[in-house]
């Protein structure tokens, strides 16, 4: 007997016996009764698939007729449906409602539990930070590459090759800070794309930017210390270090990059962490001058701070023109370099990395095991095999020329029907652009914006959420490089119906 019957025999049998007390006694009545209270407690879930007559019959010791009668029963009622060749499965989504268990729900009391940590409670109540959304519209999201270029024979086949010739000791555990074969092509890839020059121990696989980020603020940050950050920024690096009961010191831009005058007024707050993002900064675009880059190292190591630089989407914002990294500047090695293959591949691979310096990647790797443990070994190897054969550097290229198309596309379809807002003027740089209101609106009136156009299966984000304290500007960040041209122009039109 299968484990999906036992389980399921189990708890019909228990239901049984308190339905024998009962009248009327006929078996298939009272087997009927035990099933059905079983349902409707959620014992057994919706769609969940019964034994079969033969088997049930056998394990009560009752006859075959009298299981079949009573599965009659149930598909009467609609409880259970029946389709040939798929058995008899559970047909009912309600919510729990037994006696015993809405007895729980109305006795449920905070204070009978232990209280949330305080740092439980900082993570709680800053989710209304992240950009979360209820729903899995493509169109206009940002954050998307162009996920109909995603060569996905090439990966199955991968894929397929690695289960071919996996070795049982291959399924045991792995290293928490990843695949040693995959740090060695990223730290290849990144010596020939960024110039970043690194050993591959120093390279940390995690699951995305954010992971990233939460081990760097739970190595580095204690309640209080002073992180600054650059202002606008991404909702989510707000929401992770201000979880962390970070003391957050926003600073805005100038045309070079985060503010060197403002940075050197505030060493009396003697900030532990700068999180940049001189590639292409989120979601203004600015791309942080050669000079810049060095002052802040300057500033940095005459504040023994560490600064962590974010190169999301660097492979798009430097295909025309690069300035040498952060990271390939310092020579004091007080920079955590941040990538990420989400954004570049697809979201769903829960793929990325950091460089740690020297000195924290024990710290970093013991959090690591404390928590994530590693990510998936099979996505590593095979994201390995991807680097190694060329396909990344084919992918990025096709990346770049299918988004850039879909940009000037988007902009010129825009702007022809828009009168009330505008497309920002900058450079090719990034999978996402911002519109802009001609005329200053509220906060409120960009939310209803926002609002509307979610429920019509358009997603953009809030400008506004970018901003520290009180916002700036308001407009929308708008995901264009993942939508096709044809249905582009369609999604453009009925855009325009609402703003």
């Amino acid at each position: 007997m299968n484990t999906n019957n036992k389980f399921t025999i189990q708890r019909i049998q228990k239901e049984y016996v308190i339905q024998t007390e009962q009248k009327p006694y006929n078996k298939y009545i009272v087997l009927y009764r035990a099933i059905k209270q079983c349902i409707l407690n959620i014992e057994l879930p919706h769609n969940w698939l019964l034994p079969s007559t033969r088997i049930l019959s056998q394990e009560l010791d009752l006859s075959r007729t009298t299981v079949i009668k009573a599965y009659e029963l149930l598909l009467l009622e609609k409880l259970v449906i029946s389709k040939t060749g798929s058995g008899n499965r559970i047909n009912f989504e309600g919510t729990i409602n037994s006696k015993k268990n809405n007895l729980k729900q109305l006795t449920t009391n905070n204070n009978l539990y232990p209280d949330i940590s305080q740092r439980g409670q900082s993570y709680l109540k800053n989710t209304v930070l992240l950009n979360r959304l209820p729903n899995d519209n493509i169109a206009f999201r940002p954050g998307l590459p162009p996920l109909d270029t995603f060569p996905v024979n090439q990966w199955k086949k991968l894929l397929n090759t690695y289960w071919r010739h996996i070795k049982s000791s291959g399924l045991s555990y792995s290293q928490s800070t990843g695949q040693k074969e995959l740090k060695k092509s990223i730290s290849n890839y990144l010596n020939i794309s960024r110039n970043v020059k690194c050993d591959p121990e120093q390279i940390v696989i995690v699951s995305g930017s954010l992971q990233s980020l939460y081990l760097i603020a739970s190595t580095i940050i204690n309640s209080g210390d002073a992180v600054v950050l650059e202002n606008p920024l991404f909702p989510n690096v707000h929401s992770v270090f201000k979880s962390s009961e970070a003391k957050l010191i926003p600073i805005d831009l100038d045309d070079e990059g985060i503010s060197i005058k403002v940075l050197n007024s505030i060493k009396k707050d003697k900030p532990k962490l700068i999180h940049t993002t001189p590639s292409n900064h989120y979601p203004l675009g600015v791309k942080m001058s050669l000079k810049r880059r060095q002052e802040i190292l300057q500033w940095a190591s005459e504040n023994k701070a560490l600064i962590i630089e974010n190169d999301y989407e660097n492979e798009i914002a430097n295909s025309t023109s690069s300035i040498p990294t952060i990271y390939s500047l310092d020579t004091e090695d007080r920079t955590i370099y941040m990538g990420t293959f989400n954004r570049l591949l697809h979201p769903s691979i829960r793929l990325g990395y950091m460089i740690v310096p020297k000195y924290l990647t024990s710290a970093v790797e013991a959090l690591q095991e404390h928590s994530h443990r590693f990510v998936s070994p099979s996505i590593q190897i095979v994201m390995n095999q991807f680097i190694e054969k060329n396909y990344l550097y084919q992918h990025i290229k096709n990346c770049i020329e299918v988004a850039k198309e879909r940009h000037d596309l988007f902009i010129s379809e825009f702007e022809a029907l828009s009168k009330n807002m505008y497309i920002q003027k900058k450079p090719f740089s990034s999978f996402h652009l911002i519109a802009y209101f001609k005329t200053p609106v509220s906060v409120e009136y960009e939310k209803e914006v926002i609002r509307k156009l979610n429920e019509h299966n358009i997603t953009t984000f809030s400008l506004s959420k970018c901003y520290i304290g009180k916002p700036k500007q308001q407009g929308l960040i708008i995901g264009y490089s993942s939508v096709r041209p044809t249905i582009l122009k369609r999604k453009i039109k009925k855009m325009i119906d609402f703003i």
